[in-house]
């Protein structure tokens, strides 16, 4: 399947992966999290973010401090004007991109600062991480961004029901 069929596919079943992702809160979580990470490690086995690169296309990630720091200090740039040049605090007042796709994607989807990358671009889609319970709501935001977590959050279902 092409990773647009998989964004399509659900974006069609968005309601009811919704709904199901809500009641998964009751199961165990030391289960939900070995079924997520046996999900996660088997769809990354086909899927390559390279061709896709839909997350850096159409959100921005949250900027700790720490991320910007370690982002300007790469970029040779004192903090205060990386922050002035790429970011802007949002609704909730995290820090974020001022605009997408994100300035440091080329053209091929790679990352011109991949190994300084803020912690939410190391960790995207959340999908492998312990206590997944936590960022199931995440998960099902992801449903209209990420191929791969379509066919996860598809796999986990058809699993456990």
């Amino acid at each position: 399947m092409k990773y647009d069929e998989y964004l399509a596919k659900g974006r069609e079943d968005k309601d009811d992966l919704t709904i199901w992702l809500k009641r998964l809160k009751k199961k165990n979580p030391r289960k939900l999290d070995d079924v997520f990470q046996k999900h996660h490690n088997t769809v990354f086995e086909s899927i390559d973010c390279l061709k896709c690169a839909n997350c850096c296309k159409t959100t921005s990630p949250i900027f700790r401090d720490v991320d910007v720091k370690r982002i300007a200090k790469k970029m040779r740039m004192p903090i205060i004007k990386f922050e002035q040049e790429y970011l802007r605090k949002d609704n909730d007042d995290d820090l974020v991109l001022q605009s997408t796709p994100c300035p440091f994607l080329y053209e091929d989807n790679s990352c011109g600062i991949y190994e300084v990358r803020p912690q939410a671009c190391r960790e995207y889609p959340h999908t492998d991480q312990r206590k997944v319970v936590q960022v199931l709501e995440l998960a099902q935001r992801n449903l209209d961004i990420c191929p791969a977590v379509c066919q996860i959050v598809a796999d986990v279902k058809e699993e456990l029901g």
